[in-house]
């Protein structure tokens, strides 16, 4: 198994920026893939992420591609995603997830594990 634990959430202004954590262990991160989603009231858990076990290959949401950027570091056993240029729209609990595939990644079904959430408010 692996435990996830997301942190670096918060009140932020419109055009600013957060650095969101997600802390692992257990099993290999390394041996995993890592996305990052978030789910706003009322909406659907929505992709934005995602890394390959290696970290080498990302991808990103249209929504946020240019403003947000992933980034797996294996040694440390995270994930972050860095976030700027927010706009209120960005506001929702932000999970990240940990898949040993990297197949139908904006899938929220193809993630085994999951942390309990960072909650990112952007106010205008």
């Amino acid at each position: 198994q692996v435990q996830l634990v997301e942190s670096g959430g918060g009140l932020v202004q419109a055009g600013g920026s957060l650095t969101l954590s997600c802390a692992a262990s257990g099993r290999a991160f390394s041996n995993y893939a890592v996305g990052w989603f978030r789910q706003a009231p009322g909406k659907e858990r929505e992709f934005v992420a995602h890394a390959t076990r290696s970290g080498g290959s990302k991808y990103y949401a249209e929504s946020v591609k240019g403003r947000f950027t992933i980034a797996k570091d294996n040694a440390e056993n995270a994930a972050y995603l860095r976030m700027s240029s927010l706009k209120p729209e960005d506001t929702a609990v932000y999970v990240c997830g940990a898949s040993v595939f990297s197949v139908d990644y904006t899938d929220h079904r193809r993630y085994s594990y999951w942390g309990q959430g960072t909650q990112v408010t952007v106010s205008s």
